[in-house]
């Protein structure tokens, strides 16, 4: 079987990305709550798209990063902006992110040895399946629950008694 390079380049990539999640549920040097856009348009460059919507009453802004904008191993970026903390709007400020990786770059397998056993998953035999982490990352896998369809980044928060799931 012939070698390929690029799949060793892919996987080196996907442990960066891990490891950089492990401590914290940020990614890319990106972390809701704290970044900026001054912080994702540094990292990332312009978005494919932007868009401003209103939520609960205040204007928010949506940055889509599609491929080729995006890092290697990512199909899809979303970030939200605009957040309120202690009663002010801090438009600027990012609010969520949803990060959709190509297939084969994350798996459960790699979600776990990154991140650990989640405070919260999805039933037994419920598909999609689902991992919820209280550090502010909550993960979605296909119908075989192997493959990460989509990782959203949201600010650190306990999960609610009773929400439903498993708590391992």
């Amino acid at each position: 079987m012939p070698r390929r390079p690029w799949r060793s380049l892919l996987g080196a990539l996907a442990l960066a990305l891990v490891t950089a999640g492990a401590e914290a549920a940020e990614w890319g040097g990106i972390k809701p709550g704290e970044s900026t856009m001054e912080v994702v348009r540094s990292r990332f460059g312009a978005p494919t798209l932007t868009k401003t919507e209103k939520t609960d009453g205040y204007d928010t802004a949506k940055w889509s990063y599609e491929s080729p904008r995006t890092p290697a191993g990512v199909k899809s970026l979303v970030v939200d902006f605009g957040l309120l903390v202690s009663g002010v709007f801090q438009p600027q400020v990012v609010r969520t992110f949803r990060l959709e990786p190509k297939p084969g770059i994350f798996t459960r397998a790699t979600v776990l040895a990154g991140w650990g056993e989640p405070a919260r998953s999805s039933p037994v035999g419920e598909v999609p399946l689902w991992f919820f982490y209280e550090t502010g990352l909550i993960v979605y896998f296909d119908k075989e629950g192997w493959q990460v369809e989509a990782m959203v980044f949201v600010q650190p928060q306990a999960p609610t008694p009773g929400a439903g799931g498993r708590q391992p």
